[in-house]
């Protein structure tokens, strides 16, 4: 359901390279994944806005400098944690139903992953897509944009293998694609409200359960049996 994501860092051919620059290269690696995981903490804990890059920089333990020579602003610092973040979602909920087939109960498990697997266990990575990258800048505005309609796309995707490998229709052609739109907006909408709002995230698993019992309950008024 996703695509491995990419560090923007070049790398050369694995043969052209010797052992001393094959180590200058995971040295550069580790450099920007360091930078990465500081701002992510910063921005979830203390806002985008109110962290700046000299934070940034004495969290990661570089100069400043070294921080502007991976990323040029901190709109790049962002996007970049919004594309690693989207990936880990879409892979994180994409493995479960490929583990368990095109079923309903393969959907439900899905949709608890989200909240118990997902949520639970990466309150930083939510605070990023959820709340810090809303009403930033439009190209933050596009990236954010484009990971809601990938996973959109991933939920539709599955959605309407569960309902062809059961032998139902839906009763609309645009079932479908409601149902998907339907579920990224409440699964949000939940997400931040217990997460962030509210701050009781050792009950999500709980609430998340009764928000896909919801869902399934709505997939099946909007199915019927072929004929």
């Amino acid at each position: 359901m996703s695509e491995k994501k990419q560090s923007p860092i070049k790398e050369k051919s694995p043969g052209t390279q010797t052992p001393s620059s094959l180590r200058r290269q995971r040295e550069r690696e580790h450099r920007y994944q360091t930078i990465l995981t500081a701002a992510e903490r910063l921005f979830a804990t203390e806002g985008y806005h109110k962290t700046s890059m000299e934070q940034i920089a004495n969290a990661s333990e570089v100069s400043v400098g070294a921080v502007y020579f991976y990323f040029k602003n901190k709109e790049d610092l962002i996007i970049q944690l919004m594309d690693e973040i989207g990936y880990l979602l879409r892979r994180t909920i994409g493995s479960v139903f490929l583990t368990h087939g095109p079923t309903m109960e393969s959907f439900k498990l899905t949709g608890q992953a989200f909240f118990e697997d997902f949520c639970v266990n990466n309150p930083e990575k939510c605070a990023i897509i959820f709340r810090e990258s809303v009403g930033q800048s439009p190209e933050v505005e596009t990236r954010r944009k484009v990971l809601f309609d990938k996973c959109t796309g991933d939920v539709f995707g599955a959605l309407k293998s569960v309902i062809a490998h059961q032998e139902l229709a839906f009763k609309d052609k645009l079932s479908a694609e409601v149902i998907a739109v339907s579920i990224m907006g409440i699964y949000e909408r939940i997400a931040y409200q217990y997460l962030f709002w509210q701050d009781r995230s050792d009950e999500l698993k709980s609430i998340g359960r009764d928000a896909v019992e919801f869902i399934l309950g709505g997939v099946s008024n909007l199915v019927t049996k072929t004929e």
